[in-house]
């Protein structure tokens, strides 16, 4: 049976609430989110199947100006999701008003989109908007959708809007998926998300997540996870490991916590750090760490 089906890019400045509206859709912790800018490196998909329609959604790293090899990676994603997409949703903070920065955004969404997906413009973070700001923003945008990716005020209009731009297709994914992720993946997300929101703002975007080990103790539901954060100076490994170790362990068992619930099983996280200096900006590195 066809049904409305097929993949929609997130794309916007960074934090303006891409990752938490791709949250709100599909009902599960799919993307990390944190108040720190650029914290998506990867495109996320997350999956949204109900009857009538199988919603595929790309998270896109925000488009800014790269200013090394990983910034011109998370760039490079960004851009050739909206090639390969049926819809691109332009999100921007609605609250802060249409800025420069975004015009800029949307021009080149525009000229890239020409000939190839159809192009909405979403404004987030309505619940603190005035009735004049949002007034204002459709003078630009006559068929402005508004959503709050916090609240889920106006998500369910702007998702059946959606769909409706949809051409009929087939179910891509099994109906429970709401990623297409593998675990390990997202269990290192969940291990950067709390780095970053542990962290002051020397350290977040030097940090990279590798599992080590991943396995299910046959004995008993309890699966071991090893990880290694990456950084690039011993300063930003003395602050992750914090006096005493305080700091990592505050990280381990926040991401504990996130990883127990995803996997529904009891975890045992051990974590190390350690250092390969300027690692954003080798080819080789950002290879081995899956950015590639």
């Amino acid at each position: 049976m066809e049904i409305r089906s097929g993949f929609v890019a997130i794309v916007g400045r960074p934090n303006v609430g891409k990752s938490t509206l791709l949250n709100q859709i599909v009902g599960s912790k799919v993307a990390i989110v944190s108040s720190k800018p650029q914290t998506t490196r990867n495109q996320i998909q997350g999956v949204l199947t109900r009857p009538d329609a199988q919603v595929i959604f790309i998270d896109t790293p925000g488009l800014h100006k790269p200013l090394h090899k990983l910034g011109e990676y998370m760039v490079q994603q960004a851009r050739s999701a909206i090639l390969e997409v049926d819809v691109v949703v332009f999100l921007f903070d609605g609250a802060a008003g249409f800025t420069a920065a975004d015009e800029r955004i949307h021009q080149e969404l525009v000229d890239l989109a020409q000939g190839g997906p159809e192009l909405l413009v979403v404004a987030n973070k309505a619940d603190l908007m005035e009735k004049d700001q949002r007034e204002e923003l459709l003078t630009l945008f006559p068929t402005l959708l508004f959503v709050s990716a916090v609240t889920g005020e106006g998500v369910d209009a702007f998702v059946e809007h959606l769909v409706s731009k949809l051409p009929l297709g087939p179910q891509y994914y099994p109906s429970d998926w709401v990623s297409n992720h593998p675990e390990q993946f997202i269990v290192a997300e969940f291990i950067r998300e709390k780095v970053l929101e542990y962290t002051e703002e020397e350290v977040p975007h030097a940090v990279a997540v590798m599992i080590d080990d991943f396995s299910q103790r046959e004995d008993r539901d309890l699966i071991d996870i090893h990880a290694t954060i990456i950084v690039e100076r011993d300063s930003q490994k003395g602050i992750i490991i914090g006096k005493g170790g305080r700091m990592l362990k505050s990280i381990g068992q926040g991401a504990r916590q996130e990883i127990e619930a995803l996997l529904g099983s009891q975890v045992n996280l051990q974590l190390w750090v350690k250092v390969k200096k300027n690692w954003r900006k080798k080819e080789e590195e950002l290879r081995r760490l899956g950015y590639e």
